[in-house]
């Protein structure tokens, strides 16, 4: 019989790649925010996985937030719907910004 050995669960090592690079952060948010625009909470779950790779208290100082407050924002148990600006404060706390685009669509040749 064949034994698989199990492999660490995907958000571990999901966590440990966005603690060693800010660059995969940047990229790893864009495209949750590209691929899941109407998914909020999809979005929510992105940035709870950076607070975490770069620590809740770092992260909640950065942005002028309590550690509590940040907890209760990205808490995954509830159904959190945090405003526009505590949105844009942790994105700016994370060295970025928003910007527009246009939609890129599809060429049919």
């Amino acid at each position: 019989m064949l034994k698989i050995k199990a492999g660490r669960p995907h958000k571990d090592g999901l966590i440990e790649k966005l603690k060693t690079s800010e660059e995969f952060q940047r990229e790893y948010l864009k495209a949750s925010i590209e691929e899941n625009f109407d998914m909020p909470e999809a979005i929510l779950m992105a940035i709870r996985e950076i607070a975490e790779a770069r620590g809740y208290e770092n992260l909640a100082k950065e942005a002028g937030l309590s550690q509590k407050a940040l907890y209760k924002i990205l808490d995954e148990d509830k159904e959190a719907k945090p405003r526009f600006e505590t949105i844009s404060q942790l994105i700016q706390a994370m060295g970025l910004r928003f910007t527009v685009e246009p939609i890129q669509k599809a060429k049919v040749s």
